[in-house]
Order: C-alpha cells, then structure tokens, then sequence
C-alpha cells in the first residue's frame, strides 16, 4: 500500500499556529500502516506520485452561502442549493438565476435546511429533478425527499410529489441528507441520526441509514433486504448503522460508496452492502465515545474502506471523478473536508482496498469544502462551506 501527498503550506489568511495544526491533522489523516510498503517500494512512489497532473482551479461561481449540493443539467448549466438560504440556482454561462419554489416551507436550523440534489438520468425529456430538506410538521419538523418538475427555462418547480419522509429531526443535527440515482434506476438517500443514540441501530427508524426507493413512486425498492418487513420504514432499509451520512456516490463498476462525518474520532468512508451493519451504536443516550464501528454488537459489522482516525477531518460530500486527463486521479474517490479544508483523493483497488491518498495543495486554500461533483471532459466542481456569502463553486480541471 501506497501513500502519496501534496506538500505545500496554507497560503496567507491564515495563522502559523492554524497552518500548523491543519497539517498535523492531515498528517494523522493519512497514516494508514503505509511505512512499510513506502520503504520498500520507493521509486513506485515518486513514479505515481508524477503521475498526478497539476491542477487548474477556477471560481466558476461566486457570492454564494453554504451552496450544499451541484448538479449538471446539460448545456454547460449547473444546479445547485444553498442549505441556509434554501434556494435552488441555475448558472449558466457566467450568469445565475434564482428558480422559484416554495422556499419558505424548508426548514432551516443547525445543519438542516435545503441540501441534497438530484437531477433525473431522463431529465431531457422528464424535467425531474430532487431535493433533501428539512419541513415543519404537525408535530414538529422531519427531513423529506421531494420530486420537482423544472419548467422549460429553468426559472420554476413545481412540485411532483413527496417520495419519502418521517427522517428524525431533532434541534437541526445530523440532519444528512445526500441522494443518489443509481444504475439501476434507484435512488439511494443519505440520511443522518440526528443525534439520537437508539436510530442507527433501529431498523424501524430511517435515521442513520441509507435508504433505497422508487424515484418515481417512493415505493420501497424490491432489493432491499427487509422489502417484506411489517414496518413501512423498514422496508427501505438498505445499510444501517451509521451516524451521518454526507456523501453517496457509483463507482463505474457499480459499487455503492458513503462518506460519514465521526465524532472525535473516525471520519468513514464505507463500501455499501445491501443490508449490512455499519455498527454505530452510541447508547444510552447520545454516548459519542463508542466507536463508529463497533465490533462488539452482536452480529457483523463492515469495516470502514478509510477512516480518519484521532482527530477527525469532519468529512462530508464526494464522489468518484473520471477522465483521462486527470492521470493518477482518474478513478480515484474524492472526499471533501471541511474541517482540515482539503479534498483527499482515494485509490481504492477492484475489492475495495486503499492503495494511496493525494491531498493537492491546489485545494487547500479555498477554506471548509463541502463536497465533489464529477464534471465533463476531465473536470470536476467542488462546493465550500464558510458562510457569509463568501462561497464558491469551483471548477477544477488538469493545467495544459
């Protein structure tokens, strides 16, 4: 096994002391039992080390705050949300424009408002797209998966229905919520505990899971390992036990993939099996001092692909970026932080073993990122995350 990483310092704005500590915790990050095979093979190392290209950052869109998700809906136009603002944009050509919905129905408080988005595979035809968000109920608030209509200019959407519902909500924590349309034509949600110890582990909850539904009709996908199960929420159980989950994302040999914040400890990103225990049980109540994957429940438990270790990188977004031109990164799965403000790059073999880390300097100078986005033509859009209308989306791409 091989680890690879950038040197470089923080650029300005920020401290010696925080620069200091920023590297420390990537240091710790990337040690993975790698010393080994990086004494024995080093000139592996400097060969694949080369082989990652520079890279070409460009702020494709600016003035933004806390922009959660971006998505690609032809013709050179992204979507996107922005979580506190719950507003749905459209950017297109150095211009962006609001799309009108009702806004004022999302739920805004911690780390809930207007974040998940989805764009339909059919959209050219269908004009479907997605969101995950926080809304008030009768009897307080959930978070919710909503079908929209967009109108042809891309100005409006109109509601399609509610898919699915119900996800525990508490002050506005570990609200999740990122959604994925596979290829098989399912869509995968994301969901967080929402900081209750008994929902990870409680299949009758859909907190601390991912979900696995019909994008059409919200019905339970087939598959799912408790499809015949009495409890409805039950049904759409896919992988449980986990704590929050921020990142979904396809390899293109079809495996599923997560990205999930820790606690103190062990950020994860998890290789999805169609009912496995991803084992978080932070019980009784709210006990962030157990492991994120606790081997000691009774049952198995799937290891983490990666984890962060001791102390954290407060992980979140990501997803696999392609094309040629990006070398070394091609294929890789990029992982946002937003706490050690990096995107690490992960090479991770056919069965799902890591092989290396890159974390490029070119990333470490925009602040907390929020997540990755693959893009056209050996490109790909990262998000940040630092509030006040200072946000970004940028547009990443090989230099030359």
């Amino acid at each position: 096994m091989v680890i690879s990483r950038s040197v470089g310092t923080v650029p300005g704005m920020r401290s010696l002391l925080l620069g200091s500590v920023t590297a420390l915790v990537t240091s710790l990050a990337l040690t993975i039992a790698a010393a080994p095979a990086t004494a024995e093979r080093p000139d592996h190392q400097s060969s694949e080390r080369a082989a990652y290209p520079a890279l070409k950052v460009k702020r494709l869109v600016t003035g933004l705050d806390k922009p959660w998700d971006v998505r690609s809906l032809g013709g050179g136009r992204l979507i996107f949300t922005q979580r506190d603002r719950a507003t749905l944009t459209v950017w297109a050509k150095g211009h962006k424009h609001g799309v009108r919905f009702p806004s004022s129905e999302v739920w805004v408080s911690g780390e809930t408002g207007l974040m998940g988005l989805e764009v339909d595979p059919g959209f050219a035809k269908n004009r479907r797209i997605y969101t995950c968000q926080g809304a008030t109920t009768s009897g307080g608030h959930d978070v919710r998966v909503i079908a929209w209509r967009l109108n042809a200019k891309a100005t409006k959407a109109t509601k399609v229905r509610q898919l699915i519902g119900g996800f525990p909500s508490s002050s506005g924590r570990h609200g999740g919520c990122r959604l994925l349309i596979d290829s098989a034509g399912s869509m995968l949600v994301g969901t967080g505990d929402a900081a209750i110890g008994t929902n990870p582990q409680d299949k009758q909850s859909l907190g601390g899971k991912t979900l696995r539904l019909n994008r059409f009709t919200g019905a339970p996908w087939p598959s799912n390992p408790f499809a015949k199960a009495e409890s409805r929420n039950q049904r759409y159980v896919h992988t449980y036990g986990h704590r929050n989950v921020q990142g979904l994302s396809q390899r293109a040999d079809g495996s599923l993939w997560s990205i999930e914040q820790g606690t103190g400890r062990d950020d994860e990103v998890n290789r999805l099996v169609n009912g496995g225990d991803y084992g978080y049980n932070p019980v009784p109540g709210y006990n962030e001092s157990v492991p994120m994957t606790d081997q000691s429940l009774p049952g198995k438990q799937i290891d983490a692909a990666w984890s962060s270790g001791d102390p954290t990188l407060a992980t979140s977004g990501g997803g696999f970026v392609y094309g040629k031109r990006l070398g070394a990164y091609d294929g890789t799965l990029a992982v946002a932080a937003l706490k050690a403000e990096q995107v690490l790059f992960l090479t991770l073999s056919k069965s799902g073993t890591l092989k290396r880390v890159q974390v490029p300097d070119a990333l470490r100078r925009y602040g907390r990122i929020r997540t990755v986005v693959d893009g056209p033509a050996s490109s790909f859009y990262v998000t940040t995350d630092n509030g006040g209308g200072t946000d970004v989306i940028l547009r990443v791409r090989p230099r030359g």
